[in-house]
Parts: structure tokens; sequence; C-alpha cells
């Protein structure tokens, strides 16, 4: 047993968390020499949406916010994400658009690349009634979780808006925002766009959950010491810095180096790198809320990313959960 698992907590998470953002439809094609492909459901933040559910259990009250269409990927889509007992009343549907659509093939290593279909995606529509921003959907929550994602394929004035709207829910409601920079850039106008928008998403963010690759290609940082210094020049004090197969770092106001001292294990059965790293945020939230250290919230978020990432796809079925 490692010193982290001494420090955690037992207590049910009963807040309201909401995860919004884009859900996909995914084609899992597997290597480039198969003829075979397979149909799930997937997105960032929807993949934390459901490991939340799933670590949290019964006692937790989690929503995925995002906008649909009417085609029938979309209603399978809504009826998966139903099934895994998340909340979908704040899922709106668009009346001419449809979801989006990506396809994953996998090396003999696991690692993956990817082919998009989202340019007439429903969720680039999320907030925007009739022309005019509408937060609404994001009333009433404790917690608020979001990535750069869901920034990027919001129009440029949704984005600021969305910002300013998370801090004031900060500022009157004591709402926890939670941020992951996961960066795409053909998803973004231009780099200068998204280094814009991404900093003032740190700036209103109290659970950062950035990772160095990520980091380091949206803002050409030399090293992970000046993605350190870089994040706590926003006020970031709370949160995990991923470092893929090194094992998370804490991110607190003295760099902190709480997690140094956690063995974090190896991965001994990688099949499919995907949602790694979103699996890793529910595992660190789901310890985090519940009253886990940090230490255990990162080792926790850790486990639960080796276990996905030894499955094929986004989400393990619940069935071998």
């Amino acid at each position: 047993m490692s010193e982290a698992d001494n420090h955690v907590k037992s207590t049910p998470y009963n807040g309201r968390i909401a995860c919004f953002g884009e859900a996909m439809a995914e084609l899992m094609l597997g290597s480039d020499n198969s003829s075979s492909a397979a149909l799930g459901f997937a997105g960032d933040t929807l993949n934390t949406a459901i490991y939340l559910r799933r670590l949290l259990g019964d006692a937790a009250d989690v929503s995925f916010v995002t906008r649909l269409g009417l085609d029938s990927l979309s209603t399978r889509t809504l009826q998966f994400i139903r099934s895994e007992s998340i909340k979908t009343d704040q899922i709106s549907i668009h009346p001419e658009r449809s979801i989006g659509l990506y396809a994953i093939e996998t090396d003999e290593h696991g690692e993956r690349s990817f082919s998009y279909w989202r340019g007439q995606s429903a969720a680039r529509t999320l907030f925007d009634e009739n022309g005019s921003a509408d937060f609404s959907v994001l009333a009433n929550y404790d917690v608020l979780c979001f990535s750069a994602i869901t920034l990027a394929i919001l129009p440029n004035d949704i984005r600021h808006a969305l910002i300013a709207e998370l801090q004031r829910l900060r500022t009157s409601n004591n709402v926890r925002v939670v941020f992951d920079s996961n960066y795409r850039p053909a998803l973004w106008e231009s780099t200068e766009i998204a280094r814009e928008c991404v900093s003032a998403a740190w700036r209103v963010t109290d659970i950062a959950l950035p990772s160095v690759d990520d980091e380091q290609a949206l803002f050409d940082d030399a090293n992970e010491a000046a993605v350190l210094d870089r994040l706590h020049s926003y006020g970031i004090t709370k949160g995990a810095l991923k470092r893929g197969a090194l094992g998370p770092k804490a991110l607190g106001e003295q760099n902190n180096t709480e997690g140094e001292a956690v063995n974090f294990p190896e991965a001994t059965h990688i099949v499919d790198t995907t949602a790694a790293g979103d699996s890793f945020n529910a595992g660190y939230l789901s310890a985090l809320l519940s009253g886990a250290s940090d230490s255990a919230a990162m080792l926790a978020g850790h486990n639960c990313s080796l276990r996905v990432i030894a499955n094929s796809g986004a989400i393990i079925p619940e069935d071998q959960w």
C-alpha cells in the first residue's frame, strides 16, 4: 500500500456536477489492416462524466450538458448517456445540425490517429439561443467541468462570454470550475486565439488538470518547470499536471512536490490510449471530491487511466468495468 492510500477518505460525494462540451459518435477501426469497425460514443468531457458517475456511485448527481441533433446517431448518443445514469435534462436539440463523428486507428503500441467529421456538429451552437449567449443550463451546479475542446468548438464571442460567466458563478455561487486544456490545433482559428482563450480559462479555474504535452505544444514552454511556472502565474493552486508514464505532479502554490513520493504504477498492458487523460480527470476528481488528499487523488486518477488504456475505445463497457 502506498503512502497515498493511507489518506483516502470514503465520504460519499453528493454534490451536483456538470461536465459540458461535445459528444461524438466514435468509429473504432482498430489497426490499419483491419476491415471491421465498432461504433461507440465519446467526447473528452463526456468520457470524464461517465467515469465520474461510475466511480462516485449513486450518491453523486452527474449531468452532461451539450447539444445534439435529430439524426439517428444523436438519438443513440442520448440513449447511451442515459444508460450510464447521467442526467440529460440540460441536453438540447438542434433541428438542423447533427452529431460529430470521429474514427480512431491504433498502432501496435496503442497510440492513436484520428479522422474527424464535426463541422456541422450541433454542439457548436451550445449556449447560442437565437443569436444571444444563454448560460442558464449551467445554473444550479456545485462543480463545472470543461476543456479547451469545449472552447474551441464555440464561436469566439461565446467563448469569452462563457469564461466571464464561469467567473461570475465562482464569485456568486461558490461554484468550483475544473478545466483540462485538451489542445487540438485543428479546432482553433489560430495558435494566438487558442493561447488567449486557454490562458483566460486558466484564470477562472479552481481545479486544473493540464497535460504537460498539450501545454508545451500550445505555449512553446521550454520544459516542465516553465509549464509549472506559467500555470502558477494564473493563480492555480489545486490540481495535477498529467505527465504520461512519469505520473502526475501536484499543482500547489510552491510547485508542490507531494506527488513525487507516490509510487505510480507503470502500464503493463496498453491497448488504446484514447481517453487516458479524461479518465485520469475522473479518477482524480472522484477521489478529491470525496475527501482524499492530493496524493491519493493523483494515484486514483493514474490507476483509472491505466485501467482504461488496457481496453479498446474511450469507454469500457459497463459489464466489463
